[in-house]
This record gives structure tokens, sequence and C-alpha cells, in this order.
């Protein structure tokens, strides 16, 4: 519960503002549209900007005004949860504040002047036609790839891949039955037929046709920062077109290709191979970059920079739904959701919304430093920092990373441990469920433990058990 001295005193920003209560309820308006179309936020009525309580008693007929504005100044209504706390004004007399609670919204609002805007930092930006609708699609309010591609045919589209993604997935008719019958790639309207967009980037013969920045691009830079004019660093730049699956498979093999590995000597006299950043989490990175980029944004590409400290994928599109920063673990929101469904398909995603997480696990298990989000205007900007370090940052020993690996693995062998105490009938694949790892992990850590003798299987894989031994 925040007090009189925290409103006062707290620094304005992306969730919070304050207002004199003499403020209009238009400019009010504003201020609760921007913070719904954004992350939500608190409006506090009653403090200066510089801090002074001047309260709102005596002032009622303007402050029923003001709690008016949700439903008369805004499209559709916001809301907004109100609360009065008693205070002392700056003159010492007793007064109250009024503090508002406006709650993100999965609806784009505008005002009553037909002006929408949306909270960047301790501003309320008024949007463009253009920002609107980036912002109903990242809202989930329309999918943009669902929008049929001007122009585009059935000539358009290459059927022999369709018909072999059929196959994949069990499909018996034909592809153009299913182009028609699922997932509305092709729509008929007033007799024509119209392609999607995700049609024409799943499954088009040539994407970049109709959506020519849609591609991935590789850029390699000298040094730890991006240089340009005179002093540009560029040392490799690649560019990859085609479908979807075909970029993201190049570009993750090319990529590959790139990245340092190191190997020493270990403890036990066995030679151990580093790599610079985990395979699940850089290539996490370029996958949801592909499945969530906003394809309504023509003007940019999806960029892959490599440096020598580290490692950024930058992603066309604010965070979709209610995921925002400090969510990313436990909150999933698909603005590409057919895309997203084929990845799956094609196992380039394992399981929806479980990447972050697991990259964030694998991550601290292997005792590489989190990885970096940051979410500029129209712009997500994904980092992962080398181990292997560079001239300003601290280089990670191998001894330190043998100790890390040796103690998480010990953590793991006891789960599995406790878990076979718990369920002796307990197989591979629900281990590997319960300690969100996969299943080759976990049958690698068995065979350890067998070894060691400290776990046996009695009778066979199917109807058998485990016994503890110590």
């Amino acid at each position: 519960m925040k007090t009189i001295e925290d409103y006062r005193t707290m620094p304005e920003g992306q969730t919070f503002d304050r207002k004199s209560a003499r403020i209009e309820p238009k400019a009010l308006a504003v201020i609760m549209v921007a913070m719904a179309n954004a992350d939500g936020g608190t409006i506090v009525l009653g403090i200066e900007d510089d801090g002074s309580v001047s309260g709102i008693d005596g002032m009622e007929k303007h402050i029923n005004d003001l709690l008016r504005v949700p439903f008369d100044y805004c499209v559709p209504s916001v809301n907004v949860h109100p609360e009065r706390l008693a205070c002392k004004d700056a003159a010492g007399k007793d007064n109250h504040i009024l503090v508002l609670e406006v709650e993100q919204s999965t609806a784009l609002h505008a005002t009553t002047a037909d002006e929408a805007y949306y909270r960047v930092g301790d501003k309320s930006k008024r949007l463009s036609f253009d920002d609107r609708m980036q912002i109903m699609l990242a809202k989930g309010v329309q999918y943009y790839e669902d929008y049929p591609v001007a122009r585009a045919t059935v000539e358009d589209l290459d059927l022999d891949f369709v018909s072999s993604y059929c196959k994949r997935i069990g499909y018996k008719k034909d592809a153009l039955t299913f182009l028609r019958t699922n997932g509305d790639y092709i729509l008929s309207k007033d007799g024509k037929e119209q392609i999607s967009g995700a049609a024409i980037l799943l499954f088009g013969k040539d994407p970049q046709r109709f959506f020519q920045r849609a591609y991935i691009r590789f850029i390699r830079y000298e040094g730890t920062e991006e240089k340009v004019g005179r002093e540009m660093n560029v040392i490799k730049d690649v560019t990859f077109k085609g479908r979807i699956l075909d970029m993201a498979q190049a570009a993750i093999s090319f990529v590959k290709t790139q990245l340092k590995e190191r190997t020493y000597l270990g403890p036990d006299a066995r030679f151990v191979t580093e790599p610079e950043y985990p395979e699940f989490s850089w290539t996490e990175l370029i996958v949801n970059a592909v499945a969530h980029r906003d394809y309504s944004i023509l003007g940019t590409d999806i960029q892959i920079k490599l440096f020598d400290d580290h490692y950024t994928v930058e992603s066309p599109g604010i965070l979709p739904g209610r995921v925002r920063l400090n969510n990313m673990r436990t909150t999933h929101f698909s603005r590409n959701p057919k895309i997203a469904a084929f990845m799956k398909e094609y196992e380039f995603i394992r399981e929806f919304g479980e990447g972050v997480d697991r990259m964030y696990r694998e991550l601290e298990e292997g005792g590489w430093p989190k990885p970096v989000f940051k979410q500029d205007d129209f712009m997500l900007r994904a980092s992962l920092v080398s181990r292997f370090g560079s001239d300003g940052l601290q280089e990670t020993s191998p001894e330190t990373l043998q100790k890390t690996l040796q103690e998480t693995l010990q953590k793991r062998d006891a789960e599995i441990v406790r878990i076979m105490k718990e369920n002796p009938e307990v197989t591979t694949s629900q281990m590997a469920e319960v300690l969100r790892v996969s299943r080759q992990t976990i049958a690698t850590r068995v065979k350890v433990l067998q070894a060691q003798g400290i776990v046996r299987r009695i009778g066979p894989d199917k109807g058998g058990h485990w016994e503890v031994g110590r």
C-alpha cells in the first residue's frame, strides 16, 4: 500500500502520473487512454508537479466530472478504479487526494475527438493511423496475417510445398482444399478469391514480392558496438529470403557457423567444448522473431547482430497482447497464431509459451548472464551476453564454468532420485515434463545414476519400476 509521501515523491513514468485536481476532463482522458492502450497505470489527482499536496476537497463538482471521464471522454470506456485517500495538504489542513487505477486493456481506446494515445515513458504519445493499426494488431484485436494481400492469386502459392505440409500434419485431401477450408488461407469475397498474408509468408513462391522486407538479415560487427559512416565496422552482411521455414532454417544454420567455441582440458582430464552462447537460447531468439514479428511494419526486417561481446536479435513490433518485459516468462500471446502453429509443426517451437522461460532457466543453469530485452518504439531487441568476454567484460573461467555445471547436475540428479522415491513407476518422459527439461537430458542423467549404483531399474521399460539404492 503506497503512502501519500510515496505518491508525492515517486518519479513520473510509464505507469505513474500525478496532476493537479484542476486538470480538465479532456486532458485527463488523454492520460487514461494512453495508459489503457499501454501497460495500465496510476494517476494521482491533488498533487502538483512540484510534489506539493493541494488536495481535492472543495471541488466536488469538478471531481465528479473527472470521475465521469472514463465514460464520457473515452471510446470505448476505460476501466478505472478510483480511491480517495485522506492526507494533510501543503497548508497543513485535512484534505484528500484521488487515486485512479487505470486497467491495461485488450482494446484500442481513443478520446471522443477520435485521437488515440500510447504511454511512452512519462509522455502520452499521439498515434498516427499506422500506429493505431499496429497497436490493434499487437493487442490481437485483428491479426495482420489474416489480411488479404493485394494482387496475390493462387498462382503465387507453391502447391507442392503445401502438399508436403499436408502430408506432415496428416491431412489427406489435396493442397487447394486445405488452403480453402483450413485457417482461411484462401477466402472468397464477391466471387473472387483472396489470398491471406499467412498463406503468402508460409506457402508463397516469392513472399518478398509482396512483403519486401519480410526477410532476415545477419550482420557481424567488429568490436562491441555498431558504428556508421567512416567508422563503419560491418565485416559480414548476409540476407536470407524466401518462405518463413526456409529463412529460419537458413539463418539458424548460418549463424551456427559464426559463433565461437572454446575447448579446454577439464578437471577430470577430459576435453570440454564450451559454446559462446547456448544453442537453444540463440535459436529461440530467431524463432521468436520470425513467429511473432509484426509483419504489418513493411519498412524494416528482422536483424541478427553479432558483436564481440554480445548477440542481438531485433524484431519489428511492440510486445503483443498483455505480454510485457516484466511478465515475458509467464505470459504468452501469439501475434501471428497461424505462423506460430506452423513453426510448432516443424518443431521450432516445442510448447507454446515456454520458450522464453526455458531460455532463462538454461542460461542460469549454465552460468550465463540473463538475457536483456529492450522495447523501443515498434522494435523489440533481445540480447545475450557472450561468455567468452571481451576487453570490457569479465570472462567466465573454465574452473567456474565446471563448478556451476557440476552444481547444476547434482541438483538435477537429486530431483530425479526424489521423484523415483515418490513414484517408482515414473517414466523418463514424466520426469522430463516435471523438471521441464528434455527427455534426452533425463535419460543421460539416469544412466549416470545407474552407473553409480544410486538407482536400479527392476523389470522392463514398460511395467517395471525404479529402486533407489542409496
